[in-house]
């Protein structure tokens, strides 16, 4: 097991990696007490029985640039191959501004595939590799040095059994002509809105028991002072303080610091110093918020009118259609989305892209009463009118 530690060594695989057709990638990386995830470890494999075609890349050796792997990235000859890929590619945008390009993610090709919703990297090396997966260094600090031989070869081999992995579906999308499915599912992955955390909107991510606009104006301002303070000092939100304190926060509405010692889940570093004097900011903002600035809950979904017959009916379809294609059925439609189809929304992700082709058109056309379902044996079919 070969490490790379200095920017010579990342070169001169990356150079060599450019004549392969794919690179496999993958990261270990740490999160738990940082706001933006701390690379610690990149796996890089090549299509080779030689020794040297899987290295381990330590990004905390001191002096390596990551730039040699950044141009890999852009180097549109070489494929680039993960498994369940957004978490690796946020590391990538924050750090670098970039996407590997080309970009397949052997999860989103083993859904389109027939393997179920969000399939795991052991399930697919245990079905296609025909190999077990050694799991005892999954929960470890990566951080840590020096790496055991054991955390090295876990980490390898996530790199390793991604070569055939990748090999194996590549050829069933090329038999099944679904590699545009996956193409459409990718370009969600390399959009960078997908990362963008947007202090603003980060009170839609906390549960409350009210839609009042007066009280989602003070927790709107508390989630996006927490939100800032997260980034600006690179902790997790929780170290600042967490949701059920946050709602707490927003229903006393405290005005001073003797306010905040009276808090029943405030963490004792947030009732001082500047996180203290931050809360106590956008409380103040919130309260006095102006009523055209308010925030507002969309409740028009809640107030929809479904058609109960015709929702069952596209339930019926949609299962014909997902075991006719091999999908998951949650990943064309969640039962709520089905409600809406039923209650005439068009605006579902299963009324566009290749999963209109699976199971949209035909949906439209039961909801307009062109087709009809008719049971045949242990089928489903439909039938036109």
């Amino acid at each position: 097991m070969k490490t790379l530690k200095t920017t010579r060594e990342l070169a001169d695989f990356c150079k060599a990696a450019a004549q392969h057709p794919y690179v496999t990638v993958d990261t270990e990386f740490l999160r738990e007490r940082t706001y933006y995830s701390k690379l610690c470890l990149v796996q890089l494999a090549v299509p080779s029985e030689e020794e040297d075609s899987a290295v381990l890349v330590d990004p905390l050796a001191e002096g390596l640039s990551l730039e040699p792997l950044y141009e890999l990235f852009q180097n549109e000859n070489v494929v680039k191959v993960f498994h369940a890929a957004r978490q690796d590619l946020e590391i990538f945008w924050v750090e670098a501004g970039i996407f590997p390009k080309p970009l397949f993610d052997t999860q989103v090709a083993a859904m389109v595939c027939g393997f179920g919703e969000q399939v795991g990297y052991e399930t697919l090396v245990r079905k296609i590799c025909k190999q077990g997966l050694d799991k005892t260094s999954r929960f470890t600090d990566w951080s840590r040095r020096p790496l055991s031989e054991a955390q090295q070869t876990y980490a390898l081999a996530d790199v390793t059994h991604l070569r055939k992995i990748y090999e194996h579906l590549a050829a069933e999308l090329e038999k099944s002509k679904r590699s545009h499915w996956v193409a459409e599912e990718l370009r969600v992955l390399t959009d960078p809105a997908t990362y963008d955390i947007r202090p603003e909107e980060a009170w839609r991510r906390v549960k409350t028991r009210t839609n009042s606009a007066k009280f989602l104006a003070v927790v709107r301002e508390l989630a996006r002072f927490r939100e800032e303070y997260a980034q600006q000092n690179n902790v997790p939100r929780s170290r600042v303080f967490k949701d059920d304190a946050l709602v707490e926060l927003a229903s006393t509405k405290p005005r001073t610091h003797a306010d905040l010692g009276s808090s029943r889940l405030l963490l004792r570093e947030a009732r001082k110093g500047a996180i203290a004097d931050g809360i106590l900011a956008a409380v103040q903002a919130g309260v006095n918020c102006p009523p055209e600035d308010l925030p507002r809950v969309d409740n028009s979904r809640d107030k929809i009118k479904v058609n109960p017959a015709l929702a069952d009916l596209l339930r019926v379809l949609l299962k014909s259609k997902t075991e006719t294609a091999g999908v998951a059925a949650k990943l064309i439609a969640t039962s709520s989305e089905l409600d809406q189809i039923a209650a005439g929304d068009r605006d579902v992700a299963a009324m566009s892209g290749w999963r209109f082709e699976v199971f949209g058109e035909d949906a439209l056309k039961l909801c307009r009463g062109e087709i009809a379902l008719a049971a045949k044996g242990q089928t489903v079919q439909v039938v036109p009118l």
